[in-house]
């Protein structure tokens, strides 16, 4: 069954005498396209033995929502065959196995207008608003593949880096996001064995940040007052260790300690221990300055992750009647600007060609060359030549506003 087109619909519920001439010529036109259409795709599939037909399921999305579907404009690649992308491996390359956390993509003139992370299980679908993709079909495929769903929509299905995981997991608070983690790491200078104090646990995404920065050498200590943050923080750990596991084949580093405590009365539990760097992501993280500073080292530096300015002003009023020693070196807010860059089009799709300046010498010639100037042009459209196509390029209307206030604090010797 295909879906009817609007005329065949109102068509259909007309009695035949209303009909004109004109409209039943075009319902027999559309019939006779699509019979030709299907034994064309009879034919492709006895001609081709490993032609493979994907099962079509109920889906109870309407026809007018199908037929709005596009497909996205995928390029082909031409330096290698298909055979020598799919059968030949890489060094090093894993197929997606069941329990691997993976990112389906659809985007549309260059636009992402569908993401969503999943888990890869046995007997699971894939469900989207652009049709359905079993899991099963999903596993044994290469990172970065395309799929077809149901409908014949393809998505770009690869695995979810740890940016993504803390995106999409399940959280309760608010995460710090990754432009705010990396800026952080740059002032608190983190580096593999290092011994980083945490304070506000959250969902784990800093966690999980420092766990990688710190490897198998190092050691994360995460605090955090509210049970439930703790166990969400716990959780999402666990679940990106076992996950990675199966990706790797090695284990992630078991580098991170939580524990479900307040860390302005955690004096006894930070006895002994030293620290290389400390984050806090709290509310009033001047309650807690007075029972970190004794463990961090001289020099190093605590980053504070702050949502507001009022707060900021509260923990820099804390810094000055505790006087402790501890240097307030910046204060700053990470923005990020995305662009949309793209080649400049006609009107009819067709790709703009730079033109060159016209020399006096070329302008004399151009009478003599104008018959050839048009198969020329056409032949440039079809295949631009290198660096002959103009770009276009502005900000995306869709931009991520103010996320967080990021304080470095130093210790420093009196």
């Amino acid at each position: 069954m295909r879906p009817l087109s609007p005329l065949e619909r109102i068509s259909g519920m007309l009695p035949q005498d209303t009909l004109s001439p004109e409209v039943m010529q075009l319902r027999e036109q559309d019939q006779q396209d699509f019979e030709d259409g299907t034994n064309t795709q009879k034919t492709a599939a006895e001609e081709d033995p490993d032609h493979k037909t994907v099962p079509k399921k109920d889906d109870t999305k309407t026809h007018h929502e199908i037929d709005a579907v596009e497909e996205p404009n995928i390029p082909e690649i031409q330096s290698f065959s298909e055979h020598q992308m799919v059968s030949q491996s890489l060094p090093g390359e894993n197929f997606l196995v069941f329990g691997e956390f993976l990112v389906a993509e659809y985007r549309r003139q260059g636009q992402v207008e569908f993401r969503k992370m999943f888990r890869l299980q046995t007997g699971m679908r894939l469900n989207s608003q652009w049709g359905l993709i079993m899991h099963d079909d999903i596993a044994g495929q290469p990172a970065g593949c395309f799929l077809k769903t149901n409908i014949g929509v393809s998505l770009l299905i690869r695995r979810a880096s740890l940016e993504d995981y803390v995106l999409f997991m399940k959280r309760m608070p608010a995460i710090v996001y990754p432009k705010d983690a990396v800026t952080m790491f740059m002032m608190m200078d983190v580096m593999e064995g290092d011994c980083v104090l945490e304070s506000g646990s959250g969902s784990g995404a800093m966690s999980l940040f420092l766990s990688r920065a710190v490897g198998s050498k190092g050691r994360v200590l995460s605090l955090d007052i509210r049970e439930d943050h703790h166990k969400r923080a716990v959780w999402n750990y666990n679940h990106w260790r076992t996950a990675w596991s199966l990706r790797r084949g090695e284990e992630w580093p078991d580098n991170v300690q939580f524990v479900h405590a307040d860390l302005s009365t955690a004096s006894s539990l930070l006895v002994g221990q030293g620290f290389h760097s400390v984050a806090l992501d709290l509310p009033s993280p001047h309650l807690v300055l007075h029972t970190m500073t004794p463990h961090l080292h001289p020099g190093a530096v605590c980053a504070v992750y702050l949502a507001n300015i009022t707060q900021v002003t509260d923990l820099l009023e804390g810094l000055r009647c505790l006087q402790l020693p501890l240097l307030c070196e910046s204060i700053i807010e990470v923005p990020i600007r995305n662009w949309l860059v793209a080649p400049a089009l006609r009107k009819d799709g067709s790709y703009c060609i730079r033109q060159a300046p016209i020399l006096a010498e070329a302008q004399r010639q151009e009478d003599e060359t104008s018959e050839n100037t048009d198969t020329e042009e056409t032949a440039a459209e079809e295949q631009p030549a290198f660096g002959s196509v103009p770009y276009i390029a502005r900000p995306h209307p869709e931009q991520k506003s103010h996320s967080a206030f990021l304080v470095k604090l130093r210790k420093y010797v009196k």
